[in-house]
């Protein structure tokens, strides 16, 4: 029998994760502590908080407590136990201050010790402040390379997203994508240059701060995101500034070992830990969720569109292969998409016909998820014509709800339901409505050509290949019953912790 390259590059080796407070973290320090038996250590930089100011006890409370560990308890729970105590290693620090927050020779001995960092830390909201954006997607990066300054031989893993492609269309590549809106300055290596920029960015923030405070400043920050991201060819902060966090980390390490990382949109799991495994609402489920509250019926959407989602266990094997043939291989920065838009595409169309079958057939058994069965259908319909369908909805219920209230029939603070629901439709229609009308098609050829040269037993160990996934399956009954039994079921009490991790944290 042939041996798995993956665990024998890993043997021995030392790995930093950012970013294991969050869905994907999680998933990817579970899947190395279980698939990888002699991985030498992880080490994993938490943000102590009010709670806890270690970053020790803050993973036990908050994250050893996951039931993404179910199974590594239930297969061997003296074995997951003792890795805790020996090979996890838990570092009090911060991706956004100046080396980690660490004092210098702290920071160069974590750098020394370790051989890759996966930095998966991020602010995935899609409409944040443009300062915090900058600060954590972005700026954050230079302390990642200053780790690689520190160790030339340190690996480093990005993830990134697909829709750094923002508003291209098209076949999208892995490759260095370009601005669709503005010009930005392109190196002869291939990245872009983003130092001016950037100063033209903060220079913005600088001004928005000394003309507002509060609240108001919070939502003027949030304009002028969306705003510069529109004008360079995004469609909102997020992935605006992820972008931009790709090109300062292709400048900042040129010539040394970096792999970008881009999934798309990250759901349930297909397999492991647990099939339908979830932590959360994520994209999709915000609008699924709506639908089967009844509070949307209609959406802005293009049903031909590929709709390119991939379940985190994919993703998570993706990014430990990555890991594995950067330490394996000669320094190089290579650029990944962990998708299903070329390989396996299923359309929005199909995508919400799977879910309206389920919801008809089968409501029953997603008691967190549907409180009754949806009784109107789930429409997708072009931007003008939701645009004209919601506003011109809107205006008379609205016009209804203030001379009710006038009349005294509607008591105050109360809304009309309907009223209600069309802003619920038209906030998520604001933030998703991008996502929903695809004009592209993310490919993973670069991928597939790691998993095919890893091998057949690396290909079973850590598959990546979305042509595994049967949707009809996937989207009917692992994703909508990992939805209703771990991201909306709030009855499940916090799991106890062993003794031996109560005595380490003692």
């Amino acid at each position: 029998m042939s041996s798995s390259k993956v665990l024998e590059q890993l043997r021995g080796k030392h790995v930093l994760i950012t970013g294991t407070t969050g869905f994907l973290g999680k998933v990817v320090l579970e899947k190395l502590i279980r698939a990888v038996p002699d991985i030498g250590g992880v080490h994993l930089l938490i943000r102590g908080n009010g709670r806890h100011a270690d970053a020790r006890s803050r993973f036990l409370e908050e994250i050893a407590t996951s039931s993404v560990f179910d199974r590594l308890r239930q297969e061997n729970g003296e074995a997951f136990e003792v890795f805790l105590e020996e090979r996890l290693h838990c570092v009090t620090g911060e991706v956004t201050q100046y080396g980690f927050g660490l004092q210098p020779e702290a920071f160069r001995k974590l750098a020394d010790r370790i051989d890759a960092v996966i930095n998966s830390a991020a602010s995935v909201n899609f409409r944040e402040e443009l300062d915090k954006a900058l600060t954590i997607n972005t700026l954050c990066l230079e302390n990642i390379a200053g780790l690689a300054r520190q160790n030339p031989e340190l690996a480093v893993i990005q993830v990134s997203t697909c829709y750094v492609n923002g508003k291209n269309s098209g076949q999208i590549t892995e490759s260095v994508i370009k601005p669709a809106g503005d010009d930005i300055p392109r190196s002869p290596v291939g990245y872009y240059e983003i130092e001016e920029l950037i100063r033209v960015l903060n220079d913005c923030i600088a001004d928005v701060r000394s003309r507002y405070s509060g609240k108001m400043l919070e939502r003027k920050l949030v304009d002028l995101g969306i705003r510069e991201a529109n004008r360079y060819g995004w469609s909102d902060t997020y992935t605006f500034t992820k972008w931009l966090g790709e090109q300062l980390l292709m400048k900042a390490l040129d010539g040394r070992a970096l792999t970008i990382m881009r999934p798309s949109i990250i759901e349930s799991a297909l397999e492991e830990p647990a099939p339908g495994w979830i932590e959360g609402v994520k994209v999709a489920d915000a609008i699924i969720l709506a639908y089967a509250r009844e509070k949307v019926t209609v959406f802005p959407g293009k049903r031909s569109g590929i709709i390119d989602v991939i379940p985190v266990d994919l993703v998570a094997n993706a990014i430990i292969l990555a890991v594995a043939e950067a330490l394996g291989e000669p320094a190089q920065q290579r650029v990944y998409q962990c998708c299903s838009g070329s390989s396996n595409p299923v359309s929005l169309g199909e995508f919400i016909d799977h879910l309206m079958a389920e919801a008809k057939s089968n409501y029953a058994a997603y008691e967190q998820l549907f409180r009754r069965q949806p009784v109107k259908p789930f429409i997708a319909v072009n931007r003008a014509v939701f645009d004209a369908l919601v506003g011109g909805a809107r205006m008379p219920l609205s016009m209804m709800q203030r001379m009710m209230r006038q009349l005294r029939m509607l008591e105050k603070g109360s809304d009309l339901k309907v009223l209600r629901n069309l802003d619920t439709t038209r906030s998520l229609a604001t933030i998703f409505g991008f996502y929903t009308a695809p004009d592209y098609i993310f490919r993973n050829d670069e991928l597939l050509a790691l998993a095919s040269r890893t091998g057949e037993v690396d290909k079973a160990l850590f598959p990546v290949d979305a042509r595994q996934i049967d949707w009809a399956v996937y989207l009917r009954k692992i994703h909508l019953a990992g939805l209703n039994r771990y991201a909306l079921n709030t009855k499940r009490k916090p799991r106890q912790r062993s003794s031996r991790a109560r005595k380490q944290a003692a």
